[in-house]
């Protein structure tokens, strides 16, 4: 008998011939599912709703750096600073490319070293770097200026996630996790206090964040929350209570003012200025000088700029307000936009670190979950001290608002971040797939395995 009536036999009922494509079909689809166990998980895609509001904070970006730049535009060539500021944003953009491709289980094995390093530029550019308004804070290399400060603020984060995912127990962080957390945290704004006592808060209310996160017991949180007062009241102490030579102009009206910055390491008199007069506020009959400049016309810029604003470009104040492609951009992106504008670009952050908390929340594993949210509260709580600075809410301080203001270190870095964020997207697993969770445990180091109890409660 040949195979083909071997075949007619086994596709016939009762000697009834029956059409063998249903069997048949049958043996293809067992056949497919056999094959597609030994293929390759499809690459999982990063999250657009992140990658959608990155794209609409460099479009804005690109708006109102050219808005605010025109104190800086020297000769015929009005798109110069424009041109240097996209090319930061392109090489930002192009970071964040690579990142995203990039499994978040490569960072915790580098964390520590990064961040020690990012210490060593801190103090070296603490003592021996160049002074930029009043403040010796940065390194020049080859005509580019790095700020260590904003590098210190990502791997701290980075470094901070990884101790945290190490220690996540099913009752919150485990005590050594605290202590080793709060530790770093002092011994690195200790030095930041020096030249950047916002960035010495911002550092602090990061880590408050990220134990929030992983579910601190309230107890060990007023803990960290004593020995950050303690620790700031002993570094004020340090700083400031030797007394300065500063001298005081009481004929310009200025109550007891310091009448000039002091440069360098220390800026004792700046601080305390910037201080007392932040409290004493201002009021319209005062002279405009050196010291209540920003203040002024950052207020002007704001007020001018009513509901809808002027529109971009037509900014009255950019040209009279220092720093205005900087510090004090949000005050030229009010005055562009408008009361509409500046609320909107404050959703656009809000709306970020609320991505990021929901991604958190589905994470499996621990070190993700802090990972993303680290980076998220890095970019919106510089975000919201940027604004808070311009509005008048806190004292005049340097705190570029992210991605939008001028300045190639603080593109770069919280291009990183945005990168890790991604990263964290597109390789964390939050659901059930057996084969996806023993990939990630695989590609986690064994003492970063720990579970995401958030999600498990």
């Amino acid at each position: 008998m040949s195979n083909s009536d071997n075949i007619l036999i086994r596709e016939t009922v009762d000697g009834i011939p029956v059409d063998p494509a249903p069997a048949t079909a049958r043996r293809r689809r067992a056949a497919k599912a056999d094959s597609a166990k030994d293929e390759p998980r499809e690459r999982p895609k990063a999250d657009r709703f992140i990658w959608g509001i990155y794209v609409a904070l460099l479009f804005i970006s690109i708006i109102e750096l050219f808005s605010a730049s025109s104190a800086e535009v020297r000769g015929s060539n009005v798109y110069e600073p424009l041109i240097r500021h996209c090319i930061f944003l392109g090489i930002g953009l192009a970071l964040v490319i690579w990142i995203q491709n990039i499994h978040f289980g490569y960072f915790s094995r580098f964390a520590s070293t990064l961040a020690i390093l990012s210490l060593g530029l801190l103090v070296f550019s603490t003592m021996f770097g160049a002074e930029i308004n009043g403040a010796q804070r940065a390194i020049k290399i080859a005509g580019f200026t790095i700020q260590p400060p904003e590098i210190v603020k990502l791997t701290i984060v980075i470094w901070l996630a990884t101790i945290l995912g190490k220690n996540q127990r099913p009752g919150g962080v485990s005590t050594l996790a605290v202590v080793k957390v709060a530790v770093i945290v002092v011994v690195f704004a200790g030095i930041l206090w020096i030249n950047g006592l916002t960035n010495t808060i911002l550092m602090m209310g990061v880590s408050i964040c990220m134990f929030l996160i992983g579910g601190i017991q309230w107890k060990k949180l007023l803990a960290v929350g004593a020995v950050y007062a303690a620790a700031a009241l002993l570094l004020g102490v340090v700083k400031y209570a030797g007394g300065s030579s500063t001298e005081f102009d009481s004929a310009a009206g200025n109550g007891g003012i310091p009448t000039e910055q002091s440069s360098g390491i220390g800026r004792q008199e700046t601080q305390i200025g910037r201080i007392k007069r932040h409290f004493a506020g201002v009021n319209p009959s005062d002279p405009i000088d050196d010291f209540n400049r920003q203040v002024v016309f950052a207020k002007m810029a704001q007020a001018n700029g009513g509901v809808f604003g002027q529109g971009p470009g037509n900014s009255r104040e950019n040209a009279r307000l220092p720093l205005a492609f900087s510090d004090y951009i949000y005050s030229i992106v009010v005055e562009d936009t408008g009361f509409f504008g500046g609320v909107l670009l404050i959703m656009f952050y809000l709306l970020l670190l609320a991505r990021a908390g929901s991604l958190a929340y589905k994470c499996n594993r621990a070190f993700p979950a802090f990972l993303i949210m680290g980076c998220a509260v890095l970019i919106v709580f510089q975000a919201l001290v940027h604004m808070a600075i311009v509005t008048g809410v806190f004292p005049v301080s340097g705190q570029p608002l992210p991605f939008i203001s001028k300045g190639g270190t603080s593109i770069v870095v919280m291009s990183m971040a945005i990168g890790i964020m991604l990263s964290v997207s597109r390789f964390a697993v939050t659901g059930s797939d057996k084969k996806a969770n023993q990939d990630e445990l695989d590609a986690l180091p064994e003492d970063m395995q720990a579970a995401n109890y958030a999600n498990q409660e």
